[in-house]
């Protein structure tokens, strides 16, 4: 059996010759997917409201609650942009927001119901993601078993991996100290995995954090991983810079590109890793031959949109990207069904 990356060799690993980084990472990406292949999604994120007294200071997009630039998405607001979503084939609505004080429970229970009672099985549901729903329980003054059993009901599959940033608390409380510590983070998605829920996992790179702090989130998720085995894929992205009171330069593709191949070497135990097109943009591509399987077409978020992210919604042309790369497109459902030709 071959042995396990570690800190030290994931460390040798990365002071090597990219190439070697890229074949090794590409070999293990081969052993669920060939490689001429990749599997897509058309989803959209819908952020039910820009109001949000986290604070983080990597992110343009929330208000505080007295700005006059703050909303709350109406359903019937909703129920356009997934309509607008199925008429392009999507199959996937990321619910996603902020925390919101005013907002409790019985909002999110009475929004997803709504969505479940319109569309049925015709859209899958993401979302909130596990620190919101955290903050939910706490301002509704319930456990978070309990909010997480009442999403459940009203319709609720999936929590997502977003919220996760950098899983070390160094940086969690340099970058969003209201976000809950790694522990919590950790408890929450485990609380999820147990009661039934599907989970993806996130990292986001380029805050100027160091190798060290990413194989630290790495080894969080993969110890986690191997306790419940709960995660069904993993994405990379990376920090957006435009109107954020952090500021600061996005990171090059090269370094994103290594940083996906170690995360498929580290992440050995979940079978999906996934690019992110909406960061990376017409350069995505290039990821699925670094051990990236996956992606996706979004058709809006605000979150990476606002801070400059180069989301493009074009189904076609996104797909074009990935067939000059020589690689076949291949669409799925939610809860990565078995493939589907492509319509």
């Amino acid at each position: 059996m071959k042995q396990r990356l570690t800190y030290e060799s994931a460390h040798t690993l990365l002071a090597g010759d990219p190439e070697e980084l890229r074949a090794q990472a590409h070999a293990k990406r081969c052993e669920y997917l060939p490689g001429e292949k990749a599997t897509y999604i058309i989803m959209r994120i819908v952020s039910y409201t820009n109001i949000c007294v986290a604070d983080c200071s990597y992110c343009a997009f929330y208000r505080k609650p007295s700005d006059p630039e703050g909303y709350v998405l109406s359903n019937e607001a909703i129920f356009k942009k997934i309509d607008d979503l199925l008429e392009v084939g999507g199959s996937l609505v990321a619910m996603e927001g902020g925390f919101h004080p005013k907002l409790k429970i019985d909002h999110y229970e009475n929004l997803f119901q709504a969505v479940r009672e319109r569309y049925g099985n015709k859209i899958e549901i993401y979302g909130p993601t596990i620190v919101e729903v955290i903050f939910i329980a706490r301002s509704s003054r319930i456990s978070l078993e309990e909010a997480l059993l009442r999403l459940q009901k009203a319709g609720l599959h999936w929590i997502p991996g977003g919220g996760a940033e950098i899983l070390t608390d160094p940086w969690r409380q340099k970058l969003s100290p209201r976000k809950y510590s790694v522990q919590e983070y950790l408890e929450g998605m485990e609380l999820a995995q147990k009661l039934g829920f599907g989970t993806t996992a996130t990292m986001v790179i380029g805050f100027g954090e160091s190798w060290e702090d990413r194989i630290e989130h790495l080894e969080h998720v993969r110890q986690l991983q191997d306790k419940t085995g709960g995660f069904r894929s993993f994405l990379l992205w990376t920090y957006q810079s435009d109107n954020t009171a952090l500021g600061g330069k996005r990171i090059s593709n090269d370094e994103y590109l290594k940083a996906l191949a170690l995360s498929r070497l580290y992440l050995d135990n979940i079978p999906v890793i996934r690019a992110s097109f909406l960061t990376q943009g017409k350069e995505g591509p290039l990821a699925l031959k670094w051990g990236a399987s996956d992606f996706d077409i979004a058709l809006e978020d605000q979150v990476t949109q606002l801070a400059g992210g180069p989301l493009e919604a074009n189904v076609k042309s996104v797909l074009e990207w990935v067939k000059k790369a020589e690689i076949e497109p291949l669409q799925r459902q939610p809860f990565f069904h078995p493939l589907q030709a492509l319509v």
